[in-house]
């Protein structure tokens, strides 16, 4: 039987375009998270307290007796405000191992030996975790907002809040950047997804514990800049027009916030590398 021997050929398929190679990364880490059965648990329990409203709009909008139910601007607040606990959550589940697993398998090396730039790998990774953030905040707070309208059968409240939709999109932005940057960064600190994890935990819960002992120590307020939640809720009192939480000036608030991205886009820009540097 003859042999046939094939040398170099040119390459017939169509080349990607520059700058779209996160998607690839986007796309197969969304549907490794929809193939947990436990995370699927988890997202229909971030969703109950969505139902939980729409009930209490619907009971509102058809019985005069429950008038005292019909959603104000500060029931969306009050609605992203309890989505903080499934952000927590989600953010853990996912995030923790985002970085981490591919470090300890080694695979940054893989993953930038492509034609792969850092920023793509961190966008791609970014945006699995901002996918799942976004559907737990905005998402349902918009379609709350969908089934207000539906149920009272006209735009009147839209038309009385219409800066609830710049609100309550900047605001899930707000909580979904701080959470995704923060644990993207934790992630690429480790090997070990449940120490990150921890780290995760730990910055939260100890920092509003600082924030809350110098507020006992002090009687002031003014040290909410050090905890990242309690910064946050600051910040979307004043995106809501409500009264402030504490004695925080916003342009502290929003330096605070900046500061946070920019440190972790700092760390990333440190840590995700394709080979490790050991001093």
């Amino acid at each position: 039987m003859p042999i046939h021997d094939q040398g170099y050929r040119r390459y017939l398929g169509s080349r990607g375009a520059i700058g779209k190679s996160w998607q690839v990364i986007t796309r197969a880490g969304i549907r490794t998270v929809l193939s947990k059965r436990s995370f699927i648990a988890l997202m229909l329990l971030a969703w109950s307290p969505f139902v939980v409203r729409a009930v209490q709009v619907y009971v509102a909008s058809n019985f005069q007796q429950a008038s005292f139910l019909a959603p104000k601007a500060e029931t969306f607040r009050e609605f992203l405000g309890q989505q903080g606990l499934f952000v927590f959550f989600v953010t853990i589940y996912i995030g923790a191992g985002l970085i981490a697993n591919d470090r300890r398998a080694n695979a940054l090396q893989v993953y930038l030996s492509k034609p792969l730039t850092r920023a793509e790998y961190v966008a791609g990774k970014l945006a699995i975790l901002f996918f799942f953030l976004v559907s737990v905040t905005w998402l349902p707070a918009i379609m709350l907002l969908l089934v207000q309208i539906m149920f009272a059968g006209s735009l009147g409240f839209l038309r009385q809040n219409i800066f609830l939709i710049p609100a309550i999109t900047l605001f899930s932005l707000l909580q979904v950047l701080v959470a995704s940057m923060t644990m993207l960064a934790l992630s690429s600190m480790s090997k070990s997804s449940r120490f990150v994890g921890v780290m995760y935990a730990g910055l939260i819960f100890f920092t509003a514990a600082m924030f809350q002992a110098l507020r006992g120590i002090t009687g002031r307020s003014s040290f909410a800049w050090l905890s990242p939640t309690d910064t946050l809720e600051q910040l979307g009192n004043y995106v809501f027009r409500l009264d402030p939480v504490y004695d925080l000036h916003p342009a502290v608030a929003v330096l605070t916030v900046v500061t946070l991205v920019a440190g972790s886009a700092w760390i990333l820009e440190r840590r995700v590398r394709g080979i490790e540097v050991v001093q």
